[in-house]
């Protein structure tokens, strides 16, 4: 009885993975992020225009900088939430960037810039969600399998002791030739075992 609520207990305590849907969104921000810093490393001026900044080439690079490794973050950590919430730290800085940065003299500059501050907070809030459905594993959780349970029979070893030699023949291929049998010997005084008469070989 105590074997089996161990067993039970053990198996409420496997590793879980976090929803499907989670990690989905989780690997979209992170090669989102590696897409974005791409850009803005490769065309900061173009990066800035789009999003009605003044053209600061080396702010907007080292963002992208900051996108990449944290998209390489969430792509190969086994617990991408540090990340996530990076790239919630990371919108925030986006977002004050943008406030200050957009040239407020030029009404098209400030309407690109109140497009990108409305895609900013987009994504924050799907950053948000995802790093808070991502739920972290306990110590229980994070153990090996339990395979102690399991015998690999379909029945207890009791009653699966010697079923295999009931109905088991040997093949005539692994048989011992006739030839090479041992010779019959005389039954010994008191045995019941009939004489097997002479070996005769056909």
């Amino acid at each position: 009885m105590m074997h089996t609520r161990d067993s039970q207990h053990r198996s409420t305590n496997r590793p879980r993975n976090p929803p499907p849907a989670t990690t989905k969104i989780a690997r979209g921000l992170g090669w989102f992020s590696i897409a974005l810093g791409v850009a803005e490393i490769v065309m900061p001026r173009t990066v800035a225009r789009l999003c009605g900044m003044q053209e600061n080439e080396r702010l907007v690079q080292a963002y992208g900088l900051r996108e990449i490794a944290v998209g390489i973050g969430i792509l190969c950590a086994r617990d991408p939430r540090p990340w996530l919430w990076a790239r919630v730290a990371g919108d925030a800085l986006d977002a004050g960037t943008l406030v200050t940065q957009v040239d407020s003299r030029d009404k098209q500059a400030v309407q690109r810039g109140d497009v990108a501050l409305a895609s900013v907070a987009a994504i924050t809030a799907l950053d948000v969600y995802t790093a808070q459905t991502w739920k972290p594993l306990s110590v229980d959780q994070q153990s090996a399998y339990d395979y102690s349970g399991r015998v690999g029979m379909p029945q207890s070893p009791d009653r699966m002791r010697g079923l295999a030699r009931r109905d088991f023949k040997v093949p005539r291929d692994m048989r011992t030739p006739e030839a090479l049998r041992p010779w019959p010997t005389a039954p010994q005084p008191g045995s019941t075992q009939p004489d097997a008469g002479p070996l005769t070989i056909a």
